[in-house]
């Protein structure tokens, strides 16, 4: 599942090529969306609202298409004569303006709306804004009614709580704070609770001038490394790169996303 990171990269290409021009054609393979409402409409504004894509187009009433991109979606941007990094089946929804084109790939979810907060109004902080409001974070961590029992690697990917981390930056993180994926939210304070999601924040707004293949290093306390470099995430069973501790992975939450960890840096906390 694409992370903050890519949709906030999707949404700057997006705005390079396709902002302040007029659409001149729309199409979709979803009849109930009526697509070609945003035909004459001017590209507004491309934002990135933790994993969701807005597009804003202007007009009265103002129309905003919502995509999220789950586990399949893309976004690409064309020009007339390009070809297509994927086949044309694929394509969920077509915008062209002009000699320009964006093409959603396989995205499940697409809303054309007249106002954005019904699709988005339950998220948390982005992570990925300026300034990144961590205190409200944690104020909604603390406040799920789970009485402190909810792991923190489930924590970390609820976008209720904060929205735009996903798989990799929750097992990053955690590493870095040397906390395990499977200690209760309860077990720590406010003030580690926090130093969490700011390196959370940290490691993805360092990866946003990136390519797809993320920079993490070997070392979370020293010189970032290669490109794709990461310490636990799809390392199970390889050496830890501080201790040499097998790298441990398990299915995490009610989505079973796959949780890696290091058994030794990241020992498990009991609620107090």
């Amino acid at each position: 599942m694409p992370e903050g990171d890519t949709i906030f990269r999707t949404a700057a290409s997006i705005r390079k090529w396709m902002g302040g021009r007029v659409v001149t054609s729309a199409q979709s393979v979803l009849p109930q969306l009526c697509i070609d409402r945003l035909t004459g409409r001017t590209f507004d504004a491309v934002d990135a609202v933790g994993k969701h894509l807005l597009m804003t187009f202007d007009g009265s009433p103002r129309l905003i298409l919502r995509t999220h991109m789950r586990m399949t979606g893309s976004w690409h941007v064309y020009s007339a004569a390009d070809t297509w990094r994927r086949p044309r089946r694929q394509a969920r929804l077509i915008i062209e303006a002009g000699d320009r084109l964006a093409v959603c790939f396989n995205a499940p979810i697409i809303d054309l709306l007249t106002e954005a907060h019904d699709a988005i109004g339950h998220l948390g902080p982005d992570i990925l804004a300026d300034p990144f409001e961590v205190a409200r974070a944690v104020q909604r961590a603390r406040s799920r009614g789970d009485k402190g029992l909810r792991a923190l690697g489930e924590v970390l990917l609820d976008q209720r709580i904060v929205a735009g981390i996903g798989n990799i930056y929750r097992c990053e993180s955690l590493f870095v704070q040397g906390l395990s994926p499977w200690t209760p939210v309860g077990a720590i304070d406010d003030l580690t609770l926090t130093n969490l999601l700011l390196a959370a924040e940290q490691l993805m707004k360092a990866n946003l001038g990136t390519p797809v293949a993320r920079t993490f290093g070997v070392d979370p306390h020293g010189p970032t490394g290669g490109l794709g470099v990461t310490w636990v995430y799809r390392r199970a069973g390889k050496p830890c790169v501080t201790c040499a501790t097998l790298i441990a992975n398990k299915a995490q939450g009610d989505q079973a996303r796959m949780a890696y960890w290091c058994p030794t840096c990241q020992p498990v906390r009991s609620l107090p």
